[in-house]
């Protein structure tokens, strides 16, 4: 994983990229404050680590998009509000509004920030249109510890459990399947072909066997 210096470099390095006027102790602070977001106690997938995993995938298959800026700073956003006690797509939707609100205050042009938020949006149910490369990098990155190793995929599962520990067995195993059938339902899960051809099957075999055995209800 990535220091905490880097991180941050990273973070005003996009968002310079995608238009932000604002300074460097603003930027740098910007970032620092949602570095706390993510290292927030009630999570425990949630977390830089994940933050760092995505920006990983991003950075590797930049080529893949259009505007490997936005992407980045939408992996940076797409977890900035996360409560594993709001109900449905909640975590999402005020993840996109604080991203749009928080890069207003940067300077990122308004048509940037609404289409960083549009980003962010997309990682609620993973589907994207038929032309936008910027979203299937997004979504791809988001689920890629899906196609884990067996040690990979379970350190996950657990994570995902211990975020929902206020949550009982039954209800949590009900919840779960409902995620797992949900991916399992998607066309395909992995959007850019590249990362389908490397990443699906794998992907699917972990969840069918998730399915199939005792169940870890939370989003990837």
């Amino acid at each position: 994983m990535a220091s905490v210096t880097s991180l941050v470099d990273q973070f005003c390095d996009a968002a310079r990229q995608a238009g932000a006027t604002a300074g460097d102790d603003d930027l740098r602070a910007a970032g620092d404050y949602l570095l706390g977001r993510w290292s927030e106690p009630q999570r425990h997938y949630h977390t830089v680590a994940h933050l760092s995993a995505v920006l990983a995938v991003v950075d590797e298959h930049a080529g893949l998009a259009p505007h490997p800026e936005r992407v980045r700073l939408a992996a940076w956003m797409h977890d900035a509000v996360y409560d594993p006690r709001a109900l449905g797509d909640a975590n999402e939707r005020d993840s996109a509004e604080f991203a749009a609100g928080l890069l207003a205050t940067l300077g990122v042009p308004d048509r940037v920030a609404a289409e960083v938020a549009r980003l962010v949006g997309l990682t609620a149910g993973h589907a994207t249109g038929d032309d936008d490369p910027d979203g299937e990098l997004l979504c791809d990155a988001d689920l890629a510890v899906l196609a884990g190793d067996d040690e990979q995929y379970a350190a996950y599962t657990a994570a995902v459990r211990r975020e929902y520990a206020h949550v009982g067995d039954d209800d949590f195993r009900a919840g779960r399947a409902q995620v797992l059938k949900a991916l399992l339902e998607l066309p395909t899960i992995y959007r850019l072909p590249s990362l389908r051809e490397e990443w699906e099957q794998r992907a699917r075999a972990n969840l069918e066997r998730e399915m199939l055995g005792p169940s870890q209800p939370g989003r990837p």
